[in-house]
């Protein structure tokens, strides 16, 4: 080493040695680099989704003439309405009336408003198919057309009487459907007028109100009764981005852990790999913070990597959950600012710096003697661990002992699958109450087949996440398989040279990854529900939860099964190895 080495790591060093590394061990480089961009494009996502959630309704504000507040009453108390203070123009009223619309061999409840032939200039709703209305038609909300797969030409009758569709049409005067039901349809004035009201009483009219100030006009809602505000139609109309993005960031958070253990058993595999290597380093000059430096420098590279997959990667799927909105305009593709790609850096970098800090320090710090010999520690003499299990078979015994031996990667591969299994128990749950909400709790307002656009996206996102965090378990079960059967190699070899048959040898190594997946995935299905009630919770929802108990008893098996088909080829490998081979002197 050069002596300006021995104080402060040259730089020059540390990139050499991190180079060489990362070339000699590509496989490893690309699971860290798998483990860590799956957390940075699943964070750039939720960021961006974020950053447009209300843009889809904004945009379609823009384009509609939409109004600042929507009234709905009488002809005498809108009159009086138009006249308060604050309110700057309003649209002619256009009547409002509620029937059964029937098309095919569907039949749903709609909403009808009579409106101009001619276009307003407040609310003035967007063609986007066919044609605006004329006498005898009808122009359907597009997501209200979408669910009962109706087109331009197409005939419905409402409320007993015939119309052709002449239009599909978008607008901001009423939330689309199913986020407000029943569904909206435009007919002319005269068509309204000659359809039966179902409500008794005067007449319904609904009119669009422009104010001086639109940011005030949640207050003007709250002191008049049948006003809507722009603001909370906005809200309901965009809850299914806004819950995307709740779903995208809690998945990042979960796969931010995942990935921080991935970069901790992988760090922990290295040293049980190449502990020698330390030593012959030391040996050769380096301080322990040279050492300690290179083995953060690896990773940190890998991250820096990762970040930058991760948030092209997010770019280009962010328009799958920004658009098209059915009853919206779409919100363009989202653009990734610099303080967005910093945020997530910032993520990428911290997770991995924590994650390798403490056993890049430790290896770095071990003497130079141990780590030329490199030794594997043992549980103590009087470990209560293994007095309790001298008396278990023999593969639980060589398990338990193998455990006990590194129990803070044994905690790690818990903590991973307990996660793991936690998200997925959580998904599994909502995605059983959004089929029971979609079939069970729909009543006449919403179209009979038809999907629930607000729930189904909500539902994709859950389950890309679910597969994500399941991959990046699967990669924590086989690393910590495979360091934990390198690192028993030797006494792996001393047990089978003590009277131990290869095929013990194999399930006690097999009962090591076994034990600690069984007690997670037992924690992990409550862990899931509490995770599950709690967004619940913040969601403000109070309706009943039904449990899918038939799904959540094979959660059990099925980890145990997984994990043991995954780390099967790694078990095999550090119980087979020749036993003259391995207790030679090295």
């Amino acid at each position: 080493m050069a002596r300006g080495e021995r104080g402060a790591p040259a730089i020059g060093t540390v990139l050499r040695l991190t180079l060489r590394d990362l070339r000699r061990r590509p496989a490893q480089a690309a699971l860290l680099l798998v483990a860590i961009a799956a957390t940075t494009t699943t964070l750039t996502l939720g960021l961006l989704v974020g950053n447009v959630a209300g843009e889809p309704w904004d945009r379609t504000r823009a384009a509609t003439a939409g109004p600042d507040a929507v009234a709905i009453g009488d002809a005498r108390t809108l009159a009086a309405l138009a006249r308060e203070p604050g309110v700057a123009a309003a649209g002619r009223p256009y009547p409002t009336v509620s029937g059964a619309l029937r098309v095919r061999d569907v039949t749903v409840n709609a909403v009808v408003h009579g409106r101009d032939t001619a276009p307003a200039s407040l609310d003035r709703p967007l063609v986007t198919d066919g044609r605006w209305l004329r006498p005898g038609t009808a122009v359907v909300e597009r997501a209200f057309a979408e669910a009962l797969e109706v087109r331009p030409g197409d005939r419905v009758t409402i409320a007993g009487r015939g119309f052709t569709v002449a239009g599909i049409a978008i607008g901001t005067g009423r939330v689309p459907y199913p986020s407000s039901t029943p569904g909206l349809v435009w007919v002319t004035r005269g068509d309204a007028a000659r359809l039966p009201s179902a409500a008794p009483g005067p007449r319904r009219y609904t009119m669009p109100l422009r104010l001086d100030d639109p940011a005030s006009a949640p207050a003007f809602a709250a002191r008049h009764q049948g006003v809507r505000s722009w603001q909370d139609m906005g809200a309901y109309a965009t809850a299914e981005l806004r819950r995307a993005n709740g779903a995208l960031l809690i998945g990042a958070w979960a796969l931010a852990l995942l990935a921080a253990m991935s970069v901790a058993l992988l760090v922990g595999g290295r040293l049980a790999e190449q502990g020698r290597r330390v030593g012959l380093l030391k040996v050769a000059g380096a301080t322990p913070a040279l050492v300690a430096a290179v083995l953060l420098a690896e990773h940190l590279a890998v991250a820096v990597a990762a970040t930058a997959v991760g948030v092209l990667g997010g770019w280009a799927a962010a328009p799958l959950l920004t658009g098209p909105i059915t009853g919206l305009l779409d919100a363009g593709t989202p653009a990734p600012t610099p303080g967005t790609a910093l945020a997530v850096l910032a993520v990428a970098v911290g997770v991995t710096a924590a994650a390798t800090a403490v056993p890049a320090l430790r290896g770095a710090r071990i003497s130079t003697v141990r780590a030329l010999a490199d030794p594997v520690r043992g549980p103590g003499r009087r470990s209560r661990l293994a007095a309790a299990a001298s008396g278990l078979p023999v593969p639980l015994l060589i398990g338990t002992r193998i455990a006990a031996r590194r129990p803070r990667r044994t905690v790690l591969a818990g903590l991973s699958m307990a996660v793991t299994v936690a998200m997925v128990v959580a998904a599994l749950v909502m995605s059983r109450d959004v089929a029971r909400r979609n079939t069970v709790l729909l009543g006449p307002d919403f179209v009979p087949g038809a999907g629930n656009p607000v729930t189904e996206r909500v539902s994709q996102i859950v389950l890309v996440l679910s597969l994500a965090m399941v991959a990046l378990a699967a990669v924590n079960a086989v690393l910590t398989a495979w360091t934990t059967s390198l690192d028993n190699l030797r006494a792996a070899a001393l047990t089978r040279a003590l009277g131990a048959t290869p095929r013990q040898v194999t399930a006690g190594l097999a009962a090591a990854q076994l034990v600690p997946a069984a007690v997670a995935a037992v924690g992990g299905v409550p862990l899931g529900l509490l995770v599950y009630a709690a967004a619940r919770i913040a969601a403000g929802s109070t309706s009943r939860t039904e449990v899918p108990v038939l799904a959540l008893a094979a959660t059990v098996p099925v980890t145990l099964a997984a994990v043991a088909l995954l780390t099967a080829v790694p078990v095999r490998y550090g119980a087979t190895r020749p036993v003259a081979g391995l207790l030679e002197a090295r």
